[in-house]
């Protein structure tokens, strides 16, 4: 039985860099950083919530930017998107889909990290 998702990994080029704009223009703090591997890759454990599995890491194989950024996002839960997104833009952080609303679960909002992952801005709707 699964149980949960334990945790996410961004692999990327250069994981200082990326950690650093989750960091100062997402609002995640670091966790944890270490430097392992045969080839001193940088590994990043973001904060997020009570429990992080946010990883940003190292990866010799990932090269430039995504070339899919559609195939997969991840969601993090805000509590006034309104603020949330504003904040963003004026951080100039690539705006995709500006806040929509799903009805029975929440508004939304898409963004692009500076690999061009995307990822979300979530506020679900309170019971």
């Amino acid at each position: 039985m699964i149980k949960s998702l334990e945790s996410l990994t961004l692999f990327t080029q250069n994981a200082k860099k990326l950690a650093g704009f989750y960091k100062d223009k997402v609002g995640l703090k670091i966790k944890f950083e270490a430097v392992m591997g045969e080839n001193d890759e940088e590994m990043y454990e973001m904060s997020v919530g009570k429990k992080s599995g946010f990883y940003i890491i190292d990866h010799s194989k990932v090269k430039g930017k995504s070339k899919q950024p559609q195939r997969i996002l991840f969601n993090l839960e805000v509590d006034n998107i309104k603020k949330e997104v504003t904040r963003l833009k004026k951080a100039k952080v690539k705006l995709v889909a500006d806040t929509y609303h799903i009805e029975g679960y929440g508004y939304i909002a898409t963004f692009a990290d500076i690999d061009g992952n995307y990822f979300q801005l979530v506020q679900v709707r309170s019971n």
